[in-house]
């Protein structure tokens, strides 16, 4: 079963960990779609330590097809090109439906474009859900992949970030995007929201 572009049926997953300006990545796969995908961290070892607690069972294999692409885009796009991956297949099985609508939501932000906790809800159909939007946005199995860090909150101050770094791997990321706050100016060398 699809939904626009989430698979929702479990299937075998792998897993590869990958360095990139920023760090070592990790992604996991299927044969449909992307099922993770973490943020950098320092080493190798914990890249893949993590992986293996958030993919138990999961192979460790050699990416190939869209697994592929994506970790050649990510590594492009922590070495400061621009990249989108809104088109990339996810496989997001567990995902509850109400994730699912913020996680559509959210891939409709453009590189360095961002928005607000509660506009995204109001994007996603749930306007009075700016608390649960962040929740949900915390439990982002594929960062990156859904731009959940160009996600602010109100006032367009930084908000929270669960990934590997919390706010500062937003800062940087937002930054390397020369990411535009709701209603302001592009940020310069530092993110300084």
């Amino acid at each position: 079963m699809r939904d626009q572009g989430i698979v929702l049926e479990p299937a075998m997953v792998f897993h590869h960990v990958f360095e990139t300006a920023f760090g070592f990545c990790g992604i996991g796969w299927t044969e449909r779609g992307i099922a993770r995908f973490m943020l950098p961290v320092a080493t190798r070892e914990a890249a893949g330590q993590a992986m293996a607690a958030r993919l138990p069972g999961a192979r460790a294999a050699a990416p190939c097809g869209a697994a592929a692409a994506v970790v050649d885009a990510a590594m492009r796009y922590f070495a400061g090109e621009r990249e989108d991956f809104s088109a990339t297949e996810l496989d997001l099985h567990g995902v509850d439906p109400f994730r699912r609508a913020i996680y559509r939501a959210a891939l409709r932000l453009g590189y360095g474009e961002t928005t607000t906790y509660g506009a995204l809800a109001a994007q996603a159909g749930f306007p009075q859900a700016a608390r649960e939007t962040g929740l949900a946005l915390g439990r982002n199995p594929v960062p990156l992949l859904v731009p959940c860090h160009r996600v602010l909150a109100a006032g367009g101050k930084i908000g929270g970030f669960s990934a590997p770094g919390g706010t500062q791997t937003k800062r940087r990321m937002l930054a390397l995007e020369r990411a535009v706050p709701p209603d302001g100016e592009p940020a310069q060398a530092s993110f300084s929201f």
